[in-house]
């Protein structure tokens, strides 16, 4: 060996010995210093009942007052392309509570409960050390109760009184996890609910109801009680605040279907499945941020699990959006997937929903479009029926009254924000039609998705509402 060359031995020997004093201070607990694990985050799910985004001034509507929401939105991020999985309520969160779908979870129709053996998301967090609390309206059944250290049914007119009286109640040394659930803007509703009542004229009739006396009322009263509803959420805000803990509190508002109107609650269009859906967590979501991204409320289940550091679902169809908390212009999913179930009425149907594209399958064609049968009881639907037999509806405002209806539609929900004209027959669609009928026959298939062998009769009279 050249004498000028120094001999490795030294330098292998040094290695080895820096190897060893590393393995020991590994094994010693003392690796070289990490950034301290952040504290799991408390999460506060707030829902409301029957409330389409574009009755909230955050989504563009400046004739409802809802400045707690208007301040999520501006301190948080607007989702504007979010959607719930069935626009009905109790099948609405039960798909929620379980991140699968309504035929998936055994109560996928109106008032059935929730199964005891179906997992909620709750429980996990429970497991990861969460205290767990729903309050407001219930819905899901007895089998469910089990699913939360506290639930406190009713609250009100609102459903909402004792939101911010269990906020200050929980114990102290936990991370926490809040269900809050609205009755607002469910109906029926009463005048004098807020003090400065919405003005008729000042509301937005979508071109799917006639421009009517009665339907603005309607309306005016259904703005009323978005504004109360408001007012608890800003009760809540101000006592996450009160506690110093809104710094690491992530915060999610939505509604579990659209508003109660005909053409919207309970049916596939996007007035009936899209949903506010709002999401502040300081630090961490890029605030008055909004994105176009697609996202589900099949959704959250998997997204609250993996935030909280908690076990996944078993058997959990949704997706964990957290890219779209870091990124509004990432992607998690390509489409979202809607059902349609006994509501009052019998009805069977599902939806395929793009970026762009809009495809209903209905499997009972025999039946009209028809609202749920506190729409039907409505002055807004009765007006339509004197209307109809006046002759004096548009074909789009008939929509409700027209059976048999089409097997499939197809909407261009770009150029036809309100899905008003049906391109399934038109030859330059064919492509995006055979697509998306192909992408609803692979999900039915995947989840055993079919119509019931039986079908369920109507609860009520479809032209008066009246029980039968």
């Amino acid at each position: 060996m050249n004498m000028l060359t120094p001999s490795p031995r030294p330098v292998f020997r040094w290695l080895a010995c820096a190897g060893l004093l590393l393995a020991g201070l590994l094994l010693a607990g003392l690796a070289v210093p990490t950034r301290a694990a952040d504290p799991a985050p408390n999460l506060v799910l707030i829902i409301a009942d029957d409330l389409s985004p574009e009755d909230c001034a955050a989504y563009g509507n400046k004739g409802v007052r809802t400045p707690s929401l208007d301040r999520l939105a501006r301190e948080g991020r607007r989702f504007d392309r979010a959607f719930v999985t069935t626009s009905s309520c109790s099948p609405s969160r039960a798909s929620l509570l379980t991140g699968r779908y309504p035929h998936q979870t055994g109560a996928p129709q109106l008032h059935q409960p929730l199964p005891a053996a179906q997992i909620g998301f709750t429980e996990h967090l429970r497991a990861a050390g969460y205290w767990t609390a729903a309050v407001g309206k219930w819905h899901l059944g007895a089998p469910a109760l089990p699913k939360f250290d506290v639930v406190k049914q009713g609250g009100g007119p609102s459903g909402c009184e004792q939101w911010a009286p269990t906020l200050r109640a929980r114990p102290k040394d936990k991370p926490f996890f809040l269900w809050l659930a609205a009755i607002d803007p469910h109906r029926a509703y009463q005048p004098a609910t807020i003090p400065e009542p919405h003005r008729p004229e000042a509301v937005t009739v979508p071109p799917y109801l006639p421009d009517t006396p009665e339907v603005r009322r309607d309306l005016a009263l259904y703005y009323d009680e978005i504004t109360r509803l408001d007012g608890f959420v800003g009760q809540v805000l101000a006592e996450l605040e009160a506690q110093g803990v809104a710094e690491n509190t992530l915060v999610l508002f939505m509604s579990d279907n659209g508003r109660p109107f005909p053409r919207c609650k309970t049916t596939l269009y996007d007035s009936g499945i899209r949903t506010p859906f709002i999401v502040r967590w300081a630090g961490r979501v890029k605030a008055g941020t909004a994105s176009a991204s697609l996202v589900s409320t099949v959704d959250i289940a998997p997204t609250f699990l993996a935030l909280a550091g908690a076990k996944p679902l078993p058997g959990a169809e949704g997706k964990d959006f957290t890219p779209l908390l870091r990124d509004p212009t990432a992607s998690v999913r390509e489409h979202i997937i809607a059902e349609r179930h006994w509501h009052d009425y019998d009805d069977h149907a599902r939806a395929v929903r793009t970026q762009r594209w809009k495809y209903i399958r209905n499997s009972y064609t025999d039946i009209p479009n028809q609202p749920p049968a506190d729409a039907v009881n409505s002055p807004s639907f009765q007006a339509m029926r004197r209307l109809r037999d006046e002759g004096e509806l548009t074909p789009e405002q008939s929509a409700p009254f027209i059976a048999p209806r089409p097997a499939e539609e197809l909407y261009d929900t770009q150029a036809d924000p309100h899905e008003l004209c049906n391109l399934a027959a038109a030859p330059e669609h064919r492509a995006v039609l055979q697509e998306l009928r192909a992408e609803l026959e692979a999900f039915a298939r995947r989840t055993a998705d079919a119509a019931p062998p039986q079908r369920r009769p109507d609860e009520f009279d479809r032209e008066t509402g009246k029980k039968r």
